[in-house]
């Protein structure tokens, strides 16, 4: 390393001989340690003129501005471009895991959650099982209490799921909901009135929350990946809104690998029933000794079932492992939403959401009905809700265990769930094929299927439907599969914007836990009338969405509410200014960016005419502005007491600004 100091010219010289008889005594002593008598001094070299800088040296790596520069330059092998690509490429995997979390943590809460349900109604329907077990509880009134609490309170859903998203943000809004799912698994270890139906309550209102956060989720998820491939463009390094399509192919993707792994559940779901339940349940002759009629012919779901269907009973402790068990996963599935997830927003875009108002944020839902887009899209989504539950209540219930006894529950439902995990991959034909095939090709699939159940009785005991049951239910099960991902595909494209996700998948899950209400309520009329609803509500939500299509084909302009402005009540370092706000630029329009640019001018333009009037502009004056006065005329004191006024002036304006920026909080 090397000491940089100046000396004047005069003493440049003496330096320098003093640094040279300083070497030279040095080598003598290294020679005379080597074992040499003497050794041959070294002439000196040229001696410095002029007034420069004298690098002494005191090491051996050169002088000290080589070094630093060496120390506090690039390295010689870092390329900038190759790291900025290894980055977003691990900001893309980052994305896909968050995906593939979400939905394996989506599969195994509600894995637990309907093969639990499923089991505890069976094993409290039998009456032997009751009376042993529970006496006079009640448990079968219990459990009408229980789906009663599970069905009918999403209806209140659209009041407080947009505020509990917004408020907890969307990944903490899954997590909380699974914990809910936990809460629900925890209450079976001890079966009491109030226990089962507290819980099943909360369930009812997590619902909507759950779904709602999951379908924005995956969207956003979408978004951020497009941003991460496409980080060098301008629009994505100034966070503005993206180009209108340019996201739809992640979308796609992304909801289409949601769905094959959650219809997953419906298999995992029958696992109690396959290691455990089934063995101890009587075979098809015993259960449907006194049934009559299945299918388009039966009322209810099965009518005459024997009310013994167990031909032991578990015992305690089995029964005590196998819900520890649920109870692991679900905290597993909670593990995987807290550690494996990541943030749907950007923090400063998360204060954004909330920053609106929370009586705008409770309003916004209702407003989005005022698009025509999602008013004739209600029809499908009820319709959703509809065949999501007749697929088990009345083709697998009415028409496959009716026929084949409850042994064959689980090969029914798997076979569903396998053919709508495999067949949500056909949704990836939209990035091939126009927009609305998937959905009319999913329901008219249903619409076929409907027609000939509507027709067809099987008789009970008869084990020979067993193709024509399964074929059944793997075309309804495709069918499940376009209409499931078709309409939250379509929703993450016609709206784009990430602050109205919330809003549009909070709509479509209220609509689907009011039609899946509405056939709680229907459970006792018959089949044909099950049948026919199904059928109209089909027919106009097809007819619904073509007329969609038809207008967006047409350019029919759409209403959509305006997202209000964040207003920021206590301003943090990142909002001192408006401006320092992450928010897009999708909540304003064009029309409105202009009329908002057209009020700022009138207000500068009455501000300077105020100004012009008044004797004193800020703390210039006009006369002096204008007059030839030159800036020579004034005296140094004189000078003095103007800046002076200035600087008080402003530090006025600061203080007053700043006072009235951190007073509000």
């Amino acid at each position: 390393m090397y000491y940089v100091f100046k000396i004047n010219p005069t003493d440049q010289r003496l330096a320098f001989l003093c640094n040279v008889a300083t070497k030279r005594k040095a080598d003598h002593q290294m020679a005379e340690v080597a074992g040499n008598v003497y050794s041959d001094a070294e002439q000196p070299t040229v001696l410095p003129a002029g007034d420069t800088e004298l690098l002494q040296p005191v090491g051996q790596d050169g002088n000290i501005q080589g070094g630093m520069e060496d120390f506090l330059g690039p390295h010689p092998e870092y390329d900038e471009e190759e790291e900025e690509i290894k980055y977003y490429r691990r900001k893309r995997l980052g994305v896909v895991k968050n995906v593939v979390a979400a939905s394996v943590a989506g599969m195994i809460t509600y894995s637990i959650y309907m093969g639990l349900l499923q089991m505890q109604l069976i094993l409290h329907y039998d009456e032997t099982y009751r009376e042993v077990k529970y006496g006079n509880l009640g448990l079968e009134d219990i459990d009408n209490k229980m789906l009663m609490g599970i069905n009918v309170t999403p209806i209140i859903g659209l009041l407080y799921t947009p505020v509990l998203i917004r408020f907890l943000g969307t990944k903490w809004m899954m997590f909380l909901a699974s914990g809910i799912y936990a809460l629900f698994v925890s209450t079976n270890y001890w079966e009491r009135y109030y226990t089962l139906v507290p819980s099943a309550v909360a369930i009812g209102l997590a619902i909507v929350p759950l779904w709602a956060s999951l379908g924005n989720y995956i969207t956003r998820m979408a978004q951020q990946y497009y941003e991460f491939v496409n980080y060098k463009e301008e629009h994505v390094q100034e966070q503005k809104k993206t180009p209108k399509g340019a996201s739809h192919r992640y979308v796609i993707i992304f909801q289409s690998v949601f769905y094959i792994l959650f219809h997953l559940s419906l298999v995992f779901s029958e696992f109690p029933m396959v290691f455990f339940l089934n063995g101890y349940l009587y075979d098809y002759n015993h259960t449907l000794y006194n049934v009559k009629s299945c299918g388009a012919e039966s009322h209810g779901m099965i009518v005459g079932l024997n009310k013994t269907v167990l031909r032991s009973l578990p015992p305690s402790l089995s029964l005590i492992k196998l819900e520890s068990l649920l109870m692991g996963a679900a905290f597993l599935s909670m593990i995987i939403f807290l550690a494996l997830c990541g943030a749907a927003y950007r923090p400063a875009e998360e204060i954004d959401l909330r920053s609106i108002g929370w009586g705008n944020i409770f309003q916004l839902p209702f407003k989005h009905l005022r698009d025509y887009r999602l008013r004739l899209l209600c029809p499908f989504f009820i319709y959703s809700g509809f065949e999501t539950l007749f697929a088990i209540t009345g083709l697998i219930l009415s028409y496959g265990v009716c026929s084949m006894g409850m042994e064959n529950l689980w090969v029914l439902v798997v076979v569903y769930g396998l053919s709508s995990s495999l067949c949500s991959t056909l949704s990836l034909s939209l990035l091939r094929l126009p927009r609305p095939v998937p959905l009319l090709v999913g329901g008219a699939v249903h619409l076929a299927v409907l027609v000939g159940l509507m027709c067809w009785s099987p008789t009970p005991r008869n084990l020979t439907v067993w193709p024509l049951m399964l074929t059944l239910t793997i075309v309804w099960g495709f069918g499940s599969a376009l209409n499931k991902t078709g309409l939250s595909t379509l929703l993450g494209m016609l709206y784009e914007d990430k602050e109205r996700l919330d809003f549009v998948y909070t709509i479509y899950h209220w609509w689907q836990a009011i039609a899946i209400f509405i056939v709680y309520l229907w459970s006792g009329l018959p089949m044909r009338a099950k049948i026919t609803i199904l059928l109209a509500t089909l027919v106009t939500a097809g007819l619904s969405y073509w007329l969609m299509e038809r207008r967006l084909v047409k350019k029919v302009p759409y209403r959509l509410p305006r997202i209000p402005r964040p207003k920021h009540k206590v301003k943090g370092y990142r909002y001192l200014e408006e401006d320092d706000s992450d928010e897009s630029d999708s909540e304003m329009s064009e029309e409105e960016e202009e009329a908002v640019g057209a009020s700022e001018d009138e207000t500068i333009g009455d501000r300077v005419s105020q100004d012009s009037h008044s004797p004193v502009k800020g703390y210039r004056y006009l006369e002096e502005d204008d007059s030839d006065e030159s800036d020579s005329e004034m005296s140094e004191e004189e000078e003095e007491a103007v800046g002076a006024s200035e600087d008080e002036t402003i530090g006025d304006r600061v203080s007053q600004d700043s006072h009235s920026r951190w007073g509000s909080g």
